[in-house]
């Protein structure tokens, strides 16, 4: 079965860390009776994620030094690829959740599995447990000692920091010391090991820009400055140092820690996610956007407009675009401000235009997906396609050209057809109502560039695995679109992309060959326009009689 279409169960483990002594005592020290004091952990895949001061772990469910959970909520059910949600998790390991921003009160195990619960199910965890420090905190001793509770937790290395129980033997204090300071002196080795390695990749290709611009500054007779290679040298001594300096692990979900074990796994699925990415139909994508041009005209348009933070994501997304770094140098405030270019009514046109074709141009990266991951929460990227018959027709194109190069890599066109549901202008949507209501706007518009991307991303739609396409509802809304389409007759080209959809469709519906028979106009009417053309018309024809 395709990763896509399974689905996962959800689980919420809700462990009391008093063990009952909250309500009896809270009255007495609080003046308010507490339940609990609350730590969750998230169960899926069939193993159990947890944040603390040590970052994120997991361990076998309810493989903690706590036990059994209190109680279990089951969540949901999730369509997200467990290789997607490794991806993710490591995203979270290196930037959010790292133990180093650990707080007991304002950034702990609870704030990790709500952002876990709304990653995988759009779902939140119960709210009792989100308002449990503001209750703590609206109390006078809560008042008293939040602060200090805050540094302490900020300070410690061991607060609840849970990890897998291995044996129910007791082993010796010694040894448990020794074998924990070998183990964090291996993961930091490996850690450095790869911030080497990062910092390698980035001085070759800073040397590989230094010899192109001597060799450039050769052939026109001159000599590169004494200040160019200054900073050159400069650029490069500070990104060795980062690297040095940065030696530092999170621990991350113990099934992805750098065992032998886990590293042949790891290659195995690189293996197969290389394999799909060979074998799948090549989509339509395009690749004619320069990302300099976009970025200088967004800066100039914006100049005077923005605030700090916006401004260090202009400075992001040309790190990210430009200088080649990865989607990691888009911090945590970039889709906060995109949100705000393409929402705020203050902001022109144009401005929209320019940002959305710099992230078209950014969609063809196969590391894309991290940032669309990030959006989980707020949706404001498949909010702005959910709009798309509302905006000027310049950012529709822009838009759809961002949705169409996402098809490009695997990860994010899968991105484009998650089921999971949200509520938007009174309005239950999801990522593939959003992709599909998109798609047939951009085919059946009077705009030739719009039908031109129209016509990409249904055919990439419909090729990238006709699994992934099982709601009839998509399916049908999908070939009526094409079927009214095919009245405008098209070019050969947007032909060609269209019927190879309508090719896909009929084999997912047993409705579609009626609707087509039905309706028309019957493929066979287009016969004669190209030996490649009248291919598709032959098979289709096999399913529509």
């Amino acid at each position: 079965m395709d990763s896509f279409t399974d689905n996962h169960t959800v689980d919420l483990y809700i462990y009391d860390l008093t063990q009952g002594m909250a309500r009896v005592m809270s009255q007495m020290l609080l003046g308010r009776v507490l339940d609990g004091v609350w730590h969750t952990a998230v169960v899926v895949y069939g193993r159990e994620y947890f944040f603390g001061s040590q970052g994120i772990q997991s361990c076998p469910p309810g493989g903690t030094v706590l036990g059994q959970p209190l109680k279990i909520e089951k969540i949901g059910e999730t369509f997200i690829p467990y290789q997607v949600f490794k991806d993710y998790i490591r995203g979270l390991a290196e930037s959010t959740f790292r133990g180093s921003n650990y707080s007991l009160l304002k950034h702990n195990c609870n704030s990790f599995s709500e952002d876990l619960c709304q990653f995988l199910c759009g779902t939140s965890i119960p709210k009792y447990i989100l308002d449990l420090p503001q209750e703590f905190l609206s109390t006078p001793l809560g008042q008293t000692l939040g602060p200090l509770i805050d540094r302490i937790g900020a300070s410690s290395d061991n607060n609840f920091s849970f990890e897998p129980q291995i044996s129910a033997r007791e082993t010796s204090p010694g040894f448990d010391e020794l074998n924990s300071q070998i183990e964090e002196a291996r993961l930091q080795s490996l850690a450095l090991e790869e911030k080497r390695k990062v910092t390698r990749d980035k001085l070759a290709k800073k040397e590989k820009k230094k010899d192109k611009k001597k060799k450039k500054s050769e052939t026109n007779g001159t000599t590169i400055s004494s200040d160019s290679e200054y900073n050159s040298n400069s650029n490069m001594s500070e990104v060795a140092e980062a690297g040095a300096t940065n030696g530092t692990s999170t621990i991350i979900p113990s099934e992805m820690l750098p065992s032998e074990r886990v590293l042949e796994d790891e290659a195995k699925e690189r293996q197969v996610e290389e394999e799909r990415r060979k074998n799948r139909e090549p989509p339509v994508v395009f690749t004619n956007i320069d990302p300099k041009v976009e970025l200088e005209a967004l800066v100039k348009l914006v100049d005077g407009q923005l605030s700090k933070d916006e401004e260090t994501s202009i400075e992001e997304l040309h790190q990210y675009l430009i200088e080649g770094e990865g989607s990691w140098a888009l911090g945590d405030n970039f889709l906060i401000f995109v949100g705000r270019i393409l929402q705020d009514p203050n902001i022109s046109t144009e401005t929209r235009v320019h940002l959305l074709r710099a992230l078209a141009f950014a969609a063809l990266k196969d590391d894309i997906i991290l940032l669309l991951h990030q959006d989980r929460r707020d949706h404001v990227l498949m909010n702005y396609a959910q709009d798309i018959d509302r905006r000027a027709p310049e950012e529709q194109q822009a838009m759809a050209l961002f949705m169409c190069n996402l098809f490009e890599n695997v990860s994010s066109s899968e991105w484009l057809l998650y089921i999971s549901e949200w509520s938007y202008n009174n309005q239950q949507t999801s990522n593939i109502r959003a992709t599909t209501k998109l798609s047939v706007h951009c085919l059946l518009a009077t705009c030739p560039t719009l039908q031109e991307v129209g016509s990409a991303i249904i055919h990439n739609l419909a090729c990238k695995e006709v699994k992934t396409v099982v709601f009839d509802d998509v399916a049908i809304e999908l070939t009526m679109a094409l079927l009214q389409f095919f009245n405008a007759k098209p070019s050969e080209e947007h032909l060609y992309r269209t019927l190879k959809a309508l090719g896909k469709f009929v084999t997912v519906s047993p409705d579609i060959p009626q609707l087509v028979q039905m309706i028309g106009p019957h493929p066979n009417t287009f016969k004669g326009t190209s030996p490649r053309v009248d291919e598709l018309i032959e098979e289709i024809s096999k399913k529509v009689r």
